[in-house]
């Protein structure tokens, strides 16, 4: 069992910057690949991005290319979300997840921390 807990969220202005954490407990996430995802009022939980435990890369949505990073402390057993140049539009709920897969799609994964809320306001 992996057990998750995101924090780092808050209310940040448009132009902004948060770094979301993901520490993990239970086992080492040295043999998982991490995401991150979104869901916003109304809207599907969508992928945000993914770091792969065979080959260390990532891959982001189209819409935060550019502007969010996705790393790793393997000391701390911890992956961080850095988001900046922040808009409205990436306000949801976001949370990390670990599967054992390398996978883009929220249904493969099997652990999933709470959430934390960002808000961006305009």
């Amino acid at each position: 069992q992996v057990q998750l807990v995101e924090s780092g969220g808050g209310l940040v202005q448009a132009g902004g910057s948060l770094r979301l954490s993901c520490a993990a407990s239970g086992r080492t996430l040295s043999r998982y690949t991490m995401g991150w995802f979104r869901q916003a009022p109304g809207k599907e939980r969508e992928f945000v991005a993914v770091s792969s435990w065979t080959d260390s890369n990532t891959y982001y949505t189209d819409s935060v290319k550019g502007r969010f990073t996705i790393s790793r402390d393997y000391a701390k057993n911890t992956v961080y979300l850095q988001m900046n140049s922040l808009k409205p539009e990436d306000t949801a709920v976001y949370y990390c997840a670990a599967t054992g897969s390398i996978s883009t799609t929220a249904k493969h994964y099997d652990y999933w921390g709470q959430g934390t809320q960002v808000t961006v306001s305009s």
